[in-house]
């Protein structure tokens, strides 16, 4: 099947080339996703009247659009013909047919390097891996050749029209080879852009941003909120902002941040903190690569104050770039050390993960800790 697309796909190269050209550069900014939206989306806008869904179905209500709005899109991954292991794929195969939603081979590395070969051609190519642990395979697809196409070239050609979806984190019985947070892999690799949402209304405008934005974009799916997580998600198409971090929770004696399934947690903990008298400010990062350095160093500014949290394991998690920029930025206002609440240096277990996890009462004690030091 992924063959007969790709053959569509030749057949019109020179049309889709033209939707996709040499002329983009990469960008951080949200206005090169605007550019690339339809009429009638809004960049942060509402997206017209919502009601409450949970995460997988707003990731599924925003692939119905990405599909819907460009002919040049197409899903593909293990299962996705049938909806996926997580269903965020139910119903775009019987909407928009099998040569635009199909199963690929149980190769992560194929996956990875058709969707780029779709990307450079001109196309929207929407890429699921089935977990990120299975990621690994595809690593030199990603870092190799997605992150640098653009580069090589000297922009010349680009796979700028590259999203790779993906679950990560824990799940609560998932093991050591399905609750894994590969995020400060791709963190360090430049060319990538890296998303990960912490609730519905966030999933679908960060991926369709995500998907029209003109650079390559790994977009991780917090598991563990696909049927848990349930907010108001507008209906229609609205996009939010990348590389824009946003204050979640206003407060004077600490800043905390976060990312995905984690912000739940660390808004547990700020609630806890305040019973006690202690002002925490939550920021929810959103796009870890490039990160918003600039709203992080205002809230330490104020704060004096910065903690970390993550599920991925402590020793060169991306809350070690965030802690070693800020201490750079803030260094003269920093009234503690940076704390760091991450998962553990070990393999993810099975029996024991309510000791590996990053917990609301390890966060409320580093609180304390950092903000009495």
């Amino acid at each position: 099947m992924a063959t007969r697309a790709l053959r569509e796909v030749v057949g019109r190269r020179s049309a889709g080339a033209a939707g996709i050209g040499g002329s983009r550069r990469f960008s951080d900014s949200a206005a090169a996703a605007a550019a690339a939206a339809p009429a009638g989306a809004a960049e942060r806008g509402d997206g017209g009247g919502g009601k409450a869904v949970n995460l997988f179905t707003a990731v599924n209500q925003a692939l119905h659009i990405a599909l819907d709005t460009d002919p040049r899109s197409y899903v593909f991954g293990e299962d996705v013909g049938f909806g996926g292991v997580f269903r965020c794929t139910t119903g775009l195969a019987d909407r928009f047919g099998k040569q635009r939603v199909f199963n690929t081979p149980l190769c992560e590395q194929g996956i990875a390097g058709f969707a780029i070969g779709l990307a450079a051609m001109g196309n929207r190519a929407i890429a699921e891996i089935q977990f990120a642990d299975y990621i690994f395979p595809a690593f030199d697809q990603i870092v190799n050749e997605a992150a640098k196409f653009r580069y090589r070239s000297g922009n010349e050609f680009n796979c700028g029209g590259l999203t790779i979806r993906s679950p990560y984190g824990a799940v609560g019985h998932g093991g050591h080879y399905h609750s894994q947070s590969p995020e400060a892999f791709f963190c360090h690799v430049p060319g990538l852009k890296v998303v990960i949402p912490r609730s519905p209304r966030e999933a679908k405008g960060l991926l369709l941003a995500s998907i029209r934005d003109p650079n390559p974009v790994i977009f991780f799916e917090p598991k563990w909120l696909y049927r848990l997580s349930v907010e108001e998600v507008p209906e229609g198409d609205y996009m939010l902002p990348l590389s824009q971090a946003e204050v979640i929770r206003k407060g004077s004696d600490i800043t905390l941040i976060g990312w995905g399934a984690q912000l739940a947690v660390l808004e547990q903990a700020c609630e806890d903190a305040s019973k006690v008298g202690i002002s925490c400010e939550l920021i929810d990062l959103r796009t870890l690569i490039p990160w918003d350095k600039e709203t992080v160093e205002a809230s330490v500014s104020k704060t004096g104050k910065l903690l970390v949290s993550h599920e991925a394991p402590i020793t060169g998690g991306f809350g070690a770039e965030i802690a070693a920029s800020i201490a750079e930025r803030c260094f003269q206002r920093l009234e503690a050390p940076v704390a760091r609440v991450c998962g553990l240096d070990t393999p993810f277990p099975l029996v024991n993960e309510p000791f590996y996890m990053p917990t609301k009462n390890k966060i409320l004690d580093a609180i304390k800790a950092t903000v009495n030091y």
